[in-house]
């Protein structure tokens, strides 16, 4: 069994690096779970959801056996039951680091991905599960789809906002209706990096069977993140959370895409009873 994931404190994210351009599995950097699941009340082990992690990579580049650059897009799918995050700096300096090395083909670099990101997914337990990984190459780029999430936009409401942390209190139920299912879309989402506070900004569709969650307080809770600092996934886990927890839906799903820094985008998907995962379709914005 591998050492467990080293402190978020020595994490390359706020701090000046230097680029390797060499292959280099050690530059990722995990983040266990646990510690953000446990303050939002997910015990260990026994988390309500499932889901994943879906990133895209932009930015993925590498040398064929004569020395050409060779490029690729990379989804890759990060099983949420691994027991960590894989810090989104590190990722972005673990990719550059195949852009002076040779593989002798496609399908060489994505074994080399799905390994590496699957260790450090892993690390500290026995590896359960692989991370997924898909190279689309330059041919297929032009028929990439661009999306906007489905659903009814919360957006259109005219409502008041002035709390900008999270307010869970915010969240409730229509009370004496009849159970329904939505499916509600809003982008404003934002939330800010938990190391350098810089903003994140992302999509979020909230798809649930329930009792009716009112429209406008749920919207006022989604601008409420506008100043949290929290990753990603965290963020997606803290809103499935608050809702199934305060709502009481039968069924939920939590489903965010956040726009790219780095060449990198990471999509959270949070379901409440296994499902498949939606494809990887980037919205205007991304």
């Amino acid at each position: 069994m591998s050492d467990h994931p080293p402190s978020l404190s020595k994490a390359p994210l706020g701090k000046a690096s230097s680029y390797v351009d060499q292959y280099d599995a050690s530059l990722l950097f995990p983040i266990a779970r646990i510690d953000k699941r446990m303050e939002i009340g997910v015990p260990e082990g026994a988390a309500p959801f499932f889901g994943a992690d879906m990133w895209t990579a932009f930015e993925v580049s590498w040398l064929n056996t004569r020395g050409k650059p060779q490029l690729a897009i990379a989804h890759i799918t990060v099983p949420c039951e691994s027991p960590n995050i894989i810090e989104s700096k590190s990722f972005k300096l673990y990719l550059n680091s195949f852009n002076n090395t040779v593989f002798a083909d496609f399908d060489g670099v994505t074994s080399a991905l799905k390994r590496d990101l699957s260790t450090a997914a892993w690390k500290g337990h026995a590896v359960i599960g692989m991370v997924g990984v898909r190279l689309i190459q330059p041919q297929l780029f032009d028929a990439q789809p661009i999306h906007e999430l489905d659903g009814l936009s919360l957006d259109r409401l005219d409502i008041d906002c002035s709390c900008y942390t999270p307010a869970p209190d915010l969240l409730h139920t229509e009370t004496g209706g009849v159970p329904v299912s939505e499916v509600l879309v809003s982008n404003l989402l934002k939330s800010n990096c938990l190391v350098t506070g810089q903003p994140d900004w992302g999509s979020v569709q909230i798809s649930y069977s329930g009792q009716a969650i009112n429209q406008e307080t749920l919207l006022q809770y989604i601008v409420s993140f506008r100043n949290h600092n929290e990753f990603h996934e965290q963020c997606v886990e803290r809103i499935f959370m608050d809702i199934w927890t305060r709502c009481k839906p039968s069924k939920l799903t939590v489903y965010a895409r956040y726009t790219r820094r780095g060449g990198l985008d990471i999509n959270p998907y949070r379901t409440s009873h296994p499902a498949a995962l939606p494809a990887n379709i980037r919205t205007a914005r991304q």
